[in-house]
């Protein structure tokens, strides 16, 4: 999951660890009109998107998106009330099912998807979870498409612990927040432009998963694939509780280590074994400085095990790495690194192995990703809102990394609800007074981008 979901105020965050702010809703104001649209230039793309803060809204689509907010908190209830963890295969067939039958009542030509390109990481389950694949045809020329997750980090059972239930702004549930708020995004912004009988668009292509939690091992292939040829991609993970869109995540690196020495008695006869320990520790510490803070390159081994007895030189030993990049270059550079170090072994008679598994690649912010986020400045100053855009990478990763690996045109993470939570089994919650903002952001985005006015 990214680490970031969406908190649509002005208010700073309390800065206490844990804590989102503590503000009451947006407002939905009406502003005075702004000057006339200036071009967007990548290089200046942040003082672009000042000059229209102050544009009217589009008071169709805002009063839409008013309506439109109670159903989609039905829908909310509904997704949260099925349980589909990323091993549950029962459950996130249900969920699939349900998520393919409302974009089929909204006109979708849909498929449910089965996995046939799996790329096996190290803990990757021997089946993996169904995908929702929509595609509405318009009678434009943009190419646009929306993503989100069906699956969650919980275990079957652990739903009657948090159900869902409204408190006030906040609604709680299992999953909720990460990632069943875009799910329920995604499907209530079609609805939307269906009502709006808005269909200037060439395809609006939807894509749900149900392995983001385990590494996408599964539909990653079928994202990249999918996304190579769209003008945009938003991606509806939360937006953090300060309501920002993101332009880049990490990268996720695994590392495994592993030395094949011989055993012997540790006593009587050590000269008569090869220490798998000594071998490990050896290329553990030589590996210890590929580290490059200053460009966000980091390699930390976490893991090892060697040795059965006290008294047996160990045959076997192994150690694991955690690894994270900010671009794809780097983790190629790592790995050749990597690859080079093991040919030098302190003891000759043993054998090393090394396994280098990319679980995401980062999300690199491009042009026209800034220039359609600093668009989404724009809309939000429409209704009397400011929106934070982050184009370095703080930590995570989506499957926003997925679209972006072979596509040109803009990826933008972040598009859900604020939330908080994610990833707990008793406070995850999505804020209510987020859906109607969000609901506009995204219906005015793809209208936009569909129209030319977003170019």
């Amino acid at each position: 999951m990214t680490r970031a979901s969406a908190h649509v105020t002005r208010a700073a965050n309390t800065g206490i660890p844990g804590h989102p702010p503590t503000d009451g809703p947006p407002r939905m104001s009406r502003s005075l009109p702004a000057p006339p649209l200036t071009p967007l230039i990548a290089s200046l793309w942040l003082a672009c998107a000042a000059t229209f803060a102050h544009a009217e809204p589009m008071t169709d689509v805002q009063a839409l998106a008013q309506k439109e907010q109670q159903p989609l908190l039905d829908t909310l209830r509904d997704l949260v009330g099925i349980e589909s963890g990323s091993k549950d295969i029962d459950g996130l067939n249900q969920i699939a099912e349900r998520v393919a039958g409302q974009l089929k009542q909204l006109g979708g030509t849909v498929e449910i998807l089965h996995p046939t390109d799996i790329y096996r990481l190290d803990d990757t389950p021997e089946t993996i979870g169904p995908a929702v694949h929509a595609v509405f045809k318009g009678t434009g020329s943009k190419k646009i498409m929306l993503i989100a997750h069906m699956d969650t980090v919980y275990l079957k059972g652990m739903l009657k612990d948090q159900p869902f239930r409204v408190d006030g702004d906040k609604a709680y549930g299992l999953g909720i927040a990460d990632d069943k708020q875009g799910v329920a995004l995604i499907l209530h912004t079609v609805a939307m432009l269906q009502k709006l009988n808005f269909k200037d668009y060439g395809t609006l292509t939807v894509l749900t998963n149900g392995d983001e939690e385990i590494s996408s091992p599964g539909w990653r292939s079928t994202i990249t694939k999918f996304a190579a040829d769209q003008d945009a991609v938003f991606s509806f993970e939360g937006g953090g509780t300060d309501g920002t869109l993101r332009l880049a995540t990490s990268g996720i690196g695994s590392a495994y280590l592993t030395v094949q020495g011989k055993s012997s008695h540790a006593g009587a006869r050590p000269e008569g074994g090869v220490n798998a320990l000594y071998e490990l520790s050896h290329q553990v510490l030589q590996m210890k400085d590929l580290s490059k803070p200053e460009q966000g390159l980091k390699l930390n081994w976490t893991v090892s095990k060697a040795g059965t007895n006290r008294n047996v030189i160990p045959a076997d030993a192994a150690a694991q790495a955690d690894a994270r990049a900010l671009k794809v270059a780097d983790f190629d550079e790592l790995q050749k690194a990597l690859q080079e170090k093991i040919k030098n072994r302190l003891l000759p008679d043993s054998r090393v192995e090394l396994k280098f598994e990319v679980r995401r690649p980062p999300l690199e912010a491009n042009d026209a990703s800034r220039r359609v986020a600093a668009y989404g400045k724009t809309i939000y100053g429409e209704i009397g809102l400011s929106l934070k855009v982050d184009e370095k990478a703080t930590g995570g990763g989506t499957d926003a990394a997925f679209a972006a690996l072979k596509t040109s045109g803009a990826v933008v993470e972040g598009m859900g609800l604020s939330g908080f939570g994610a990833h707990s089994n008793d406070a995850e919650y999505v804020q209510i007074n987020s859906i109607v903002p969000r609901l506009y952001l995204a219906t005015r985005m793809i209208m936009d981008l569909s129209t030319g006015k977003l170019k």
